[in-house]
C-alpha cells in the first residue's frame, strides 16, 4: 500500500521533537538530521563523523581529511551518539521498518578535501579509501542500532545529490576554475554497492534531474537488468523528485518498477505552504497514470517531499505530512481502480 516517509533533514534544533515527528507523522519513520545545529549535524558532517579509521576536521568552513581527528569530527560523532540516545528513549518497544539516511560516497568525495588541498574526488585511491571507510562506519552505525533497538527493521537510505554531476564531469575543482574528470559508471556502481548490501531494502536518493536510475537499481538480487558495465549498484529502491523527471527518466522508472524496484517519489516541495491533499493527488496521478503500472506501482510506492526539510517552516511540517498521508490514500485507491 502507498505510504509516506521523510527524506532526512528537518528544521529546528530539538532532536527529541524531530524524532517524535518522524515516528508519529510518517508510515516509514526515519532518523532525522538537524543541520540548523551546525556543520557537525548536517549531511556531510555526520558522514565525516562516521568515517572509520580516517581522521578529519573542519577548516575555513570545509571538511577535509587530516592527520588526526579534529575537534569538529569528534563533535560530529558525539552529536550522532546523542541522537541515537534520543531515538532509543522515544522508540522504546516500537517495531517495524525504520530508515537511516547517510551521505553517499560520491557526494562526500565531491565535498571533502584532501589534507594538502584538492577534493577527494580528484584522487582515485583517496575516493576509494573514503568510500570503504564510510561503508565500515555505516555498518557500525547499523550494528549499534540493531543492538539498541532489535525490533526495528533497518532500511538504509544513501543520499547522492552530487552523483549526476560526478558522472557527467561537472564537479568544480577546489579553486572553481576547472572541472573534475567524469567517473565511470563501473567505478560509481562498484563503490555504491558497498552500501546497497548493508540492508535488504536499501535505497538511494538524488534530488537531481538526470539520475542514472538503471545504473543504481540494476544488479540487486533477483533483478533481471544489468548496468552499463554488466553490473549495477544493486539498490532495492530509488528516491526521486518527480518534477525533475523528463520522458527518459519516467521510462527508466517504469522499467525499474516492473523489475521490482520500490519508488520513493518526491511530490511536495519542502518550502511549499500546506494546501491540503488535492493538489498533491492531481500532480501525482498526472505523473503516474501514463505509466500504466496500476496495482504493481501502488504496492511499491512511497510519497515524499522533493528534498529534505531543513529549510521548511517548522510550523508547517506536520501539516505537510498530514496532506501527504491523505494524498497517499487517494493515490493508492486510484492506482488500484
Amino acid at each position: 500500500m502507498t505510504g509516506v516517509t521523510g527524506l532526512g533533514s528537518l528544521p529546528g534544533t530539538d532532536a527529541g521533537a524531530a524524532v517524535r515527528l518522524a515516528l508519529e507523522d510518517a508510515d516509514l519513520p526515519w532518523l532525522p538530521e538537524l543541520p540548523a545545529r551546525g556543520p557537525c549535524a548536517g549531511m556531510i558532517g555526520r558522514a565525516v563523523g562516521l568515517l572509520a579509521g580516517l581522521p578529519g576536521d573542519l577548516a575555513a568552513g570545509e571538511w577535509r581529511l587530516a592527520s588526526a581527528a579534529g575537534i569538529d569530527q569528534r563533535r560530529a560523532r558525539a552529536t550522532l551518539r546523542d541522537d541515537l540516545d534520543v531515538l532509543e528513549e522515544n522508540v522504546q518497544s516500537a517495531s517495524g521498518p525504520f530508515k537511516v539516511s547517510v551521505c553517499g560516497p560520491w557526494t562526500l568525495s565531491a565535498a571533502l578535501l584532501r589534507p594538502l588541498g584538492g577534493r577527494v574526488l580528484g584522487d582515485r585511491s583517496a575516493r576509494r579509501d573514503v568510500a570503504q571507510s564510510l561503508a565500515a562506519g555505516v555498518a557500525d552505525l547499523l550494528a549499534d542500532l540493531r543492538r539498541r533497538l532489535p525490533a526495528l527493521e533497518l532500511r538504509l537510505q544513501v543520499d547522492e545529490p552530487s552523483l549526476p554531476a560526478v558522472l557527467a564531469g561537472r564537479v568544480p575543482t577546489e579553486g572553481g576554475y576547472f572541472r573534475h574528470r567524469a567517473v565511470s559508471d563501473a567505478e560509481a556502481s562498484e563503490l555504491l554497492a558497498l552500501f546497497s548490501a548493508l540492508t535488504p531494502d536499501s535505497l538511494v536518493h538524488s534530488c537531481a534531474g538526470d539520475v542514472p536510475i538503471a545504473l543504481l537499481t540494476a544488479g540487486r538480487p533477483g533483478a533481471g537488468r544489468q548496468g552499463a558495465a554488466g553490473q549495477g549498484a544493486g539498490f532495492a529502491g530509488i528516491s526521486l523528485d518527480a518534477g525533475l523527471l523528463g520522458r527518459p527518466g519516467w521510462d527508466a522508472v517504469t522499467a525499474a518498477v516492473e523489475d521490482g524496484t520500490t519508488l520513493y517519489l518526491g511530490v511536495l516541495d519542502a518550502l511549499a505552504p500546506a494546501a491540503g491533499p488535492d493538489p498533491i493527488v492531481r500532480r501525482t496521478l498526472g505523473w503516474l497514470r501514463p505509466l500504466e503500472l496500476g496495482p504493481v506501482l501502488a504496492d511499491r510506492l512511497w510519497l515524499t517531499h522533493t528534498c529534505g526539510l531543513a529549510g521548511a517552516a517548522s510550523g508547517q511540517v506536520r501539516a505537510q505530512f498530514d496532506a501527504l498521508r491523505r494524498a497517499a490514500e487517494h493515490v493508492d485507491e486510484a492506482l488500484r481502480s
